[in-house]
């Protein structure tokens, strides 16, 4: 079974408000740093993402995959790779928990990621652990922001 990590951070918002930042993938590109472009290609019944593309540039890896999403109630979304230039698998997940009566959110993100070229396991969850940080932040600054 692939390794995972994982890590929390807490935003000064009700989960609904944070579920709709990582909803509106069309603005990915204004905060998340390493998005360029997001397409919806298919949505469900209530108008959520099923299918998206996503055209990524992290320095060394730049890549055009799909991720295939799946709602869980109001507070998780997770995703699995449909397709990708670079990746052989790209599995995570955002759980939101209201905290202080549903006026803050702590978000808690899930990776595991496969690429196609040789990388040892320390480096990959390190470089996990990297995009992970940086999501998350730039997620708390995206929604505590109110844009």
């Amino acid at each position: 079974m692939a390794e995972h990590t994982s890590s929390s951070i807490t935003v000064e918002a009700a989960p609904a408000d944070v579920m709709g930042v990582i909803a509106d993938f069309a603005r990915y590109p204004e905060w998340t740093g390493e998005v360029k472009e997001a397409e919806v290609l298919e949505e469900d019944a209530a108008g959520r993402a099923e299918k998206v593309r996503l055209l990524l540039d992290a320095g060394a890896i730049k890549d055009d995959h799909t991720l295939a999403y799946t709602w869980t109630g109001a507070d998780e979304v997770s995703w699995t790779l449909v397709k990708s230039q670079m990746l052989r698998s790209l599995d995570g997940s955002y759980r939101l928990t209201p905290l202080d009566g549903g006026r803050r959110t702590e978000v808690t993100y899930q990776l595991t990621v496969d690429v196609k070229i040789p990388m040892l396991g320390m480096i990959k969850r390190k470089a996990e652990k990297v995009i992970i940080d940086r999501a998350l932040a730039g997620l708390k600054k995206r929604v505590e922001s109110g844009a």
